[in-house]
């Protein structure tokens, strides 16, 4: 019983030693001038998250703020010897309110802050987008292909390939019907064949149960902020802002104007991008 009592009262004694060591070291630490001069800097480089914007049914994403890593730059420059501001290391901040927690609002633009726009094509059953894809290819631009579950039956490997080009899908279920059993059948090719991380679904106007359906399987539902109907080029001039997002649909009058449509765009400063990039609370993407 009494070396149980020795051993445990030592064991006590390593505890309590490594405990002071470790205040010791973390109080030595908050003097040091690295340290010092790193929370200084701390306060230059802050970056304060903004919250996602919600009105009513819609929403806008936010943007994720940043901060400094104290203890991964301090490692990072007592291993160097002396501070120096490139070595700072960063980190996120995520908003308080993001659109990742909320797949029950209508997704109507990305954050203007970021200077980019989208551009939605709607696939119907017969369509051919072998004109659309070129052009985007030709300038190196990263679309998103909204498709019908018909022409997703005849062309698997065609959405498959989109994906891994960098391209993004979206599901319109059957006639856009997303109460039709075989939404299910198409969300589950997206991400699971296609491996697609991101879902989405499409509505140009409010459709309750649509946008619960699309919520229960984590998909975000967009509202696009312009809506093309017979003069593309014309109404996106008259319309577009940072943050749009498109919507067109598959015919010769859009295939005919969207190279001028792009230039369009690109000369106004804008960037073109995939929604997953678009709607990213992240300003570096």
């Amino acid at each position: 019983m009494k070396k149980l009592f020795e051993g445990i009262g030592l064991l006590s004694i390593l505890c309590l030693s490594f405990l002071y060591t470790e205040k010791t070291v973390n109080v030595v630490k908050e003097y040091d001038e690295i340290m010092i001069s790193i929370k200084e800097e701390n306060e230059n480089y802050k970056v304060d998250a903004k919250n996602a914007t919600i009105v009513d049914d819609t929403i806008i994403p936010g943007i994720k703020g940043k901060e400094v890593n104290i203890n991964s730059s301090y490692s990072k420059m007592k291993r160097y010897g002396k501070f120096n501001s490139n070595l700072l290391v960063y980190q996120e901040v995520l908003p308080e309110i993001s659109i990742s927690q909320k797949f029950d609002k209508y997704i109507i633009g990305g954050n203007a802050s970021k200077n980019m726009i989208s551009f939605i094509f709607l696939v119907e059953e017969n369509d051919s987008i072998d004109t659309i894809l070129k052009i985007l290819d030709d300038k190196g631009i990263k679309g998103n292909f909204f498709v019908d579950g018909k022409w997703l039956e005849k062309n698997t490997r065609i959405l498959v390939k989109l994906i891994e080009q960098g391209h993004n899908i979206g599901n319109l279920s059957y006639n856009r019907d997303y109460t039709n059993s075989s939404y299910a059948w198409m969300d589950t090719f997206i991400k699971q064949v296609g491996k697609q991380k991101i879902g989405y679904c499409y509505n140009e106007v409010a459709d309750l149960t649509a946008l619960q359906l699309c919520a229960l399987s984590n998909n975000y539902t967009i509202r696009p902020s312009i809506i093309v109907k017979h003069y593309p080029l014309k109404e996106i001039k008259e319309q577009v802002t940072a943050g749009s997002i498109i919507s067109m649909p598959i015919n010769q009058t859009v295939e005919k104007e969207l190279p001028s449509i792009l230039s369009y765009i690109l000369s106004k400063g804008y960037k073109i991008e995939n929604l997953e990039n678009h709607l990213s609370e992240s300003m570096d993407t």
